[in-house]
């Protein structure tokens, strides 16, 4: 047997494995929503804010709410939080929403379900790092989409903090690789989606694809799930997908990364996702990325107390 076959027989070997693992995942995503973990109400909220703000009722969030005590509870704390601004003691839902607003209850109310998806003790990098990051990504997202006057920032909130959905899965259901995904990703300092792809055979962008079409995400939040770290190949959504991208780029950037130091350097003005927002966008040639880099640091800020003190409340 030559050289030639010998490769071919090992890249179809590394095929059939990797069509395995995908089959492997998809059947066990659909046992997902039976997980003690998993909030029941995880799914319908994700649904609901799809919607517009003004079209959000305050009722449906407060049933939505009710319908689970500890996340009640918790987002009685979060609502009491110095963080958020708050000068006497709100003690009811109701009181929260009207006090805080829809908007930030809403983001509060995910966050504190989301960071429940996975249990602190199957994760191989720390928690705290990775919801950081997610964060992080959601507000910088939704400040970089009013920047450019992009039609709906809150979109853009929501595809950040869903963008790596996929990791959560990989936790969750191929911890072993998960680890020795995190282990290789440290060690040779690489970007994380590249040591899953030579881990793997995958990323968390497929296996995010999978959960999202479980669970009947939007088809835009899809997209960016899918693509944020390969945003040429978005026909779908492409302007979303690249403001998810370089907020990704940035917050990993400015210390709101996976914990870990990646060597990569970026130019900004080559990067796809750039380009995409350019031809979008003919203002943005004019776009003060340094200045908006630095304005960053306030939102490091927020996301670590933001995400600090979820996890004080044992979540």
């Amino acid at each position: 047997m030559n050289k030639t076959e010998n490769t071919q027989i090992k890249q179809n070997e590394e095929k059939a494995e990797e069509r395995d693992l995908k089959e492997l995942l998809r059947s066990r995503i659909k046992d997902i929503d039976s997980i003690p973990t998993i909030p029941a109400i995880l799914r319908p909220l994700l649904h609901y804010m799809e919607q517009t703000v003004d079209q959000i009722e305050v009722q449906k969030i407060v049933e939505l709410v009710s319908c689970d005590e500890s996340i009640t509870a918790q987002c009685l704390h979060m609502a009491n939080s110095p963080l958020f601004g708050r000068t006497h003691e709100v003690d009811t839902v109701r009181g929260a929403v009207i006090a805080l607003g829809v908007r930030k209850l809403r983001d509060i109310l995910l966050s504190c379900l989301l960071v429940r998806l996975a249990p602190k003790e199957r994760w191989a990098m720390d928690p705290v790092i990775f919801w950081q990051h997610s964060f992080g990504c959601a507000l910088v997202s939704r400040q970089f989409a009013r920047k450019i006057n992009y039609h709906d920032p809150e979109r853009a909130y929501l595809a950040g903090l869903l963008h790596d959905l996929g990791e959560v899965v990989n936790c969750i259901f191929l911890p072993e690789e998960f680890r020795a995904t995190v282990e290789k990703a440290c060690t040779e300092q690489l970007p994380f989606f590249e040591a899953e792809q030579a881990t793997l055979g995958l990323t968390h962008c497929d296996s995010g694809k999978m959960l999202a079409q479980h669970w009947g995400l939007a088809e835009e939040l899809t997209s960016v799930i899918f693509y944020h770290h390969d945003v040429e190949q978005a026909k779908l959504h492409p302007v979303l997908v690249a403001i998810v991208s370089l907020s990704d780029t940035l917050c990993r950037m400015r210390g709101l990364g996976y914990g870990f130091y990646e060597p990569k350097q970026t130019d900004f003005l080559d990067d796809p996702a750039w380009r995409i927002l350019t031809r979008e966008y003919p203002h943005m040639a004019e776009f003060d990325l340094a200045r908006f880099t630095f304005e960053l640091d306030e939102y490091t800020l927020q996301v670590r107390e933001l995400v600090s003190s979820i996890f004080s409340k044992g979540s």
